[in-house]
Order: C-alpha cells, then sequence, then structure tokens
C-alpha cells in the first residue's frame, strides 16, 4: 500500500487533485521540451508511477464532499505497467501528452470514460472491458506490445469482446504493429461508433469480426499499410454497421474483407484499393454481404480483384474508375444502379452504350455465370427496358456459346444469325425477304419444265420460292414444276433446305425466349 511519504512531488500534486477532480499539467510550456517522442528522457519531475494511478483509481484517496474525483493529467512519463486488469472503476480518467514506459492493461476492467489523448503506448489491451462512455485515443501512437492474454498474434490495441457505451475515438492516432494485427476488436459493441479520421494509420491488419456498430465505422482518409502475410489490411467479417465510410482519400495496402458484413450506408467515393502487397489477393471481398446503399466510386480502379458473389445491395454507384480487370458477380443482387459520370450520378437506363458497358462489367467475370446476366436483364425490364433486357440476354448466349463443344458452338452460331436465340426474331424475316427476292430473280429470269403436261397452275416466280421456304404446307407451286438447269435445281433443293433450317431456328429461338419469361 502506497503511502503519502514515498510519492514524489508530481505524485503528491495528483494525489492531492484526484479527490476534487482538479487538472494536473507537468508540460513545460516548451515546445521542444515538451514532445512526447522525447518522453523517455523526462526527468523525475515530471515522472508518475502508474502504481500511483492504479491506486487512486481504486479508491486510494476518497472524493471530498460536493466534488466529482478524476483522474487529469498531462505531459507525465508514466513508469511501470498500468495495470487495471479486472478492475471496477468508478472514475473517469484523461491522460494526456504522456509516454508509457510499458503497456496499458484494461482487460476485464469496468470503467467510466477513458481518455489517453496525443501520448506514446507500447500496447493497450483492452479485451472485455466495458466503458459506460467513451475510449479516446485521438493523436496517440499506438504499439505492439506482449502478445495478447486472448490470442497468439502480437497486438497493438485489443478490444475483444468489449463494450462501449460510447464512441472509440481514433482520430489521428497511429497504430503499429507492422505484419501484425495494429487492432484486435473482434466482437467489439461501440453503440457511438468508431472514428478513424483526420489522419488515421494502421501499420497492421485492423480487424473488427462480428463487430456491433450501430453508430458506424468513419475511416475517412484513413491509411491502412503493411498487413502482413495474410494481406488483409481490414477485415469486417459478419460486422453489422449503420454506416462505414472509407472516402475522401482512404487508401488500404491490402484486402478489404466485408464477408457476410450487414450494413445501411457503405462508401468508398474518392478510396483507393491497393490489395496485397504482394499483387495476390483481392483488393475487396465482400462475398454474402449486403448493404442498402453502395457507393463504389473510387479514386482509381483497384489493383486487385473485387469479390461481389452472393453480396445484395438495394442501390449501387459506380463509376468507370471503380472496377478491376477481374470482377467476380456470381449471385451479386441490386435493385438499382446509378453511373457517375462527370461527378453527376445518373441512372444506367437511358443511353444504349450503357447496355454495352454494363455487359463489358460482366464479362470482366473469369468465367462463365449466367446469374449476373439474368440479374441485369431483369432490372432492366424492371425499369421498362425490355429491348436493353434483350440485349443482355443475348449477349449471354454468345458468351455461353464459348464454353460449348464445337457441334453445339456450330449450332449457337446458327440461331445467333438467323433469330439471335430467339431474342431478335426478326432476323428471321430478314433472311426470308431476301431468299425471296434471290428466288424470284433468278426463277424469274427461266421458265420451268411443268410436271404433268397441261396440269397445274400458271408458273408465278415468287409464289414458288415462297413454296420452297415454307416447309409446312403448300402453295401448289413446288410440286407441279421442275428444272432443266441443274444449278436453278441446286438453287431450289438449297431454298427448300434453308426454309427448314429458318424454321427449325425460329421454333427453337422463340421457344427458348419463352421458357425464359
Amino acid at each position: 500500500m502506497l503511502s503519502y511519504d514515498e510519492l514524489t512531488s508530481p505524485e503528491r500534486e495528483l494525489w492531492d487533485a484526484f479527490p476534487e477532480g482538479r487538472h494536473v499539467d507537468l508540460r513545460t510550456g516548451v515546445p521542444e521540451d515538451d514532445r512526447v517522442c522525447e518522453g523517455g528522457h523526462w526527468g523525475p519531475g515530471r515522472t508518475v508511477r502508474a502504481a500511483v494511478i492504479v491506486a487512486l483509481l481504486q479508491g486510494a484517496n476518497t472524493a471530498q464532499p460536493g466534488a466529482v474525483a478524476c483522474l487529469s493529467l498531462a505531459g507525465a512519463r508514466i513508469s511501470g505497467h498500468l495495470n487495471l486488469a479486472g478492475a471496477q472503476i468508478a472514475h473517469a480518467f484523461w491522460l494526456r501528452d504522456c509516454w508509457f514506459e510499458e503497456g496499458v492493461d484494461l482487460s476485464g476492467a469496468s470503467t467510466q470514460s477513458i481518455a489517453i489523448v496525443g501520448s506514446r503506448v507500447p500496447g493497450v489491451e483492452a479485451g472485455l472491458i466495458r466503458i459506460e462512455g467513451r475510449l479516446d485515443l485521438r493523436r496517440s501512437r499506438v504499439e505492439s506490445g506482449s502478445v495478447s492474454p486472448y490470442h497468439r498474434r502480437l497486438t497493438a490495441l485489443s478490444l475483444i469482446n468489449a463494450h462501449v457505451s460510447g464512441a472509440v475515438s481514433l482520430n489521428g492516432a497511429e497504430i503499429t504493429a507492422p505484419g501484425e494485427w495494429a487492432v484486435s476488436a473482434g466482437g467489439l459493441v461501440a453503440e457511438g461508433g468508431v472514428y478513424c479520421v483526420d489522419g488515421f494509420v494502421a501499420h497492421g491488419e485492423v480487424r473488427l469480426m462480428g463487430a456491433q456498430l450501430p453508430g458506424g465505422l468513419h475511416m475517412r482518409g484513413a491509411l491502412l499499410e503493411h498487413p502482413g502475410r495474410r494481406g488483409v489490411a481490414l477485415a469486417l467479417d459478419n460486422a453489422v454497421a449503420s454506416t462505414l465510410d472509407f472516402s475522401d482519400g482512404f487508401s488500404a495496402d491490402g484486402t478489404v474483407r466485408l464477408r457476410g458484413a450487414r450494413i445501411s450506408d457503405l462508401t468508398f467515393e474518392g478510396a483507393v484499393l491497393n490489395g496485397p502487397p504482394d499483387g495476390h489477393g483481392p483488393s475487396l471481398e465482400a462475398v454474402l454481404m449486403q448493404a442498402v446503399d453502395f457507393d463504389f466510386t473510387l479514386a482509381r480502379p483497384p489493383s486487385g480483384i473485387v469479390d461481389l458473389r452472393g453480396a445484395q445491395v438495394s442501390y449501387l454507384h459506380d463509376s468507370d474508375r471503380s472496377w478491376p480487370d477481374v470482377v467476380e458477380l456470381d449471385g451479386f443482387v441490386y435493385g438499382s444502379i446509378k453511373v457517375d459520370e462527370a461527378g453527376e450520378r445518373q441512372e444506367a437506363v437511358g443511353p444504349r452504350h450503357s447496355v454495352a458497358r454494363r455487359v463489358a462489367w460482366i464479362r470482366r467475370s473469369p468465367r462463365y455465370n449466367p446469374q449476373p446476366y439474368e440479374q441485369l436483364a431483369s432490372w432492366y425490364r424492371k425499369a421498362g427496358h425490355d429491348d436493353d433486357a434483350r440485349r443482355v440476354l443475348l449477349a449471354k448466349q454468345r458468351h455461353r456459346r464459348r464454353t460449348l463443344p464445337p457441334a453445339a458452338r456450330a449450332w449457337g452460331h446458327l440461331l445467333d444469325a438467323t433469330v439471335g436465340y430467339g431474342y431478335r426474331p426478326w432476323l428471321a424475316g430478314v433472311w426470308l425477304l431476301a431468299l425471296t427476292l434471290l428466288g424470284a430473280v433468278s426463277f424469274g429470269t427461266h421458265s420451268p419444265n411443268p410436271a404433268k403436261q397441261g396440269e397445274g397452275t400458271p408458273f408465278q416466280p415468287l409464289v414458288y420460292t415462297l413454296d420452297l421456304l415454307i416447309p409446312i404446307g403448300g402453295l401448289g407451286q413446288r410440286a407441279a414444276w421442275y428444272w432443266s438447269s441443274d444449278s436453278l435445281q441446286w438453287l431450289a433443293y438449297s431454298l427448300i433446305a434453308l426454309g427448314w433450317v429458318l424454321t427449325t431456328a425460329v421454333i427453337a429461338g422463340v421457344t427458348r425466349t419463352l421458357q425464359k419469361n
């Protein structure tokens, strides 16, 4: 137990100020002397033992009547290990511009608001903490310390299964654990949200898997780098959040992973997704993600794959800078698409070139999958653009044709050329008209021989040609006349064959279209 007599001068000042909640400032006012990065050189006049802080927060000096006890300290060198693991802390404490010799252990503690602002700390362990207030680490430099008791990885800031009734503020902070876990906060509940703006930097992976963030995760302009061997810069698997804001210059040198996450508003406006440094792995992995509004208008195309398999969004915003060379879209479902063109968002259902662009978007998939085409066609139909929907489905059949064996590919080419797989039935009319003109002109310049002298209707080249092309029924011309010229007779045989091919293609194409609709 500490006695007052053994306290140093700055410790006595803090001891006396605590019951009344007064602030103790050990800074000199000289910028060169107050730089936190030089805190290791601060002498006894600015040193406070961690044991003194622990004793005060555990009730060693009770509050004065009519005052609210609070520990408020600035410009101090904290010596020793600040160990408050499992403590029941009834007082808020505020440490500013302090230099810690060792890490801070708050694991399993229950406390009021905590602020360690503008300080240098070799690791903060706060797994299972319960904070009735906010956790404020603004502008602090938190470095990886020892291995956390909750996992075997080196971690700078651990908030595993922590519960914070207010916000977690990491604005302007630098969390450093290169190649390891800069932030490990699986299962975190932060009712007021997590804020990583104003120059936040993480050297190492940021993990928020399964986090509950009613106030959202705000990382505007944040920089995530050196993710380590797995190449994951940010992991939000199965997280639930009102907002995920990765805008205004947000940059990730590694995979941003949102597997199974559920989000109301998700924005990457102006973000840069560089993907893993080794070039292997996706820039964005959002398999089975659910979002209401998904803004993917990046500053430039991602360097790695974007994986949206099985994701569901209500509103998708994108631009020409949104998509890399490879995009996984199988199972991706969306309700509406808006395109950012020249800084203005427009519905992507008007000009026909947008259909070609959307088809090219789907073609970025490394393999053929019918669902992305069906989804896009369905969206065009709901928007009242049936012609565009048919163009998409035709593109689907052409893509599918590449995966078929040679015989099936040949039949596909025939269906495409004659009726556009049933989505362009008017092509059959064009072919019929062209063949009719060819036959009428060719047969009209010659006289055929009657099959039976004195019988049959008079020869009419146009009707004769139509009789050859129509395989069902008859117009009385085909059987009544024959040709002595081999070339004209072979033309007649060819028209009969082409008539059957056209009829078969029309039936097959129309049947396919009716089945799909």
